[in-house]
């Protein structure tokens, strides 16, 4: 198997896998009466070019800032650092930030040109974890083909984030997940 067929099926097993517990787990953010006719989630193809190895720019004065959810209330956040990559050719930037400050977890919200169109109106996010997403170098691994919809996406019943402003790219980010399109109101 070469390393491209590696890297196509890790993304075909990751989204199998998701789409089973979206279908089957008590704890799924589908609504019940849609996981009986549930197929699977929609996902761009991924692509080796919405992968990204990076140095984490981390701010020296980390701000601490609120941000809303869906739900009207207010989530402390700290920006911890930022990632600066290039997207068909335009210069981006997306803020990573923290709950915690000893938390190892980044947090990368973000909203895009596809957004509202092709994917989740709201914005989609991205988790980064220090073990898995980082290179033996020290570089962190951003790989847009990961973004994910938050599960306010598909029920009424979660509240999530909103993604803030300096998070807003200018681009289209054709990676990762689509919008849902299930029997749900939302945004």
């Amino acid at each position: 198997m070469t390393d491209s067929s590696k890297w196509m099926e890790h993304y075909r097993q990751e989204r199998e896998q998701k789409d089973m517990f979206f279908k089957e787990h008590p704890q799924s953010p589908i609504p019940f009466e849609e996981r009986m006719g549930f197929r699977g989630l929609d996902y761009y193809p991924p692509d080796p070019g919405s992968l990204f190895e990076l140095d984490l720019h981390e701010h020296s004065d980390k701000q601490a800032i609120q941000i809303e959810d869906t739900g009207g209330t207010m989530r402390d956040m700290m920006q911890w650092g930022e990632f600066c990559f290039t997207v068909g050719g335009v210069e981006c930037t997306l803020q990573a930030y923290k709950s915690d400050p000893y938390e190892e977890r980044l947090f990368i919200p973000f909203k895009d040109a596809a957004s509202g169109k092709e994917t989740y109106g709201a914005g989609r996010y991205l988790d980064l974890d220090y073990q898995r997403d980082r290179t033996p170098e020290g570089k962190w691994i951003l790989d847009l083909n990961r973004a994910y919809n938050p599960w306010c996406a598909y029920s009424v019943n979660y509240v999530c984030p909103f993604v803030p402003p300096e998070n807003w790219l200018k681009v289209p980010v054709y990676a990762g997940e689509k919008s849902y399109h299930g029997n749900i109101d939302g945004f």
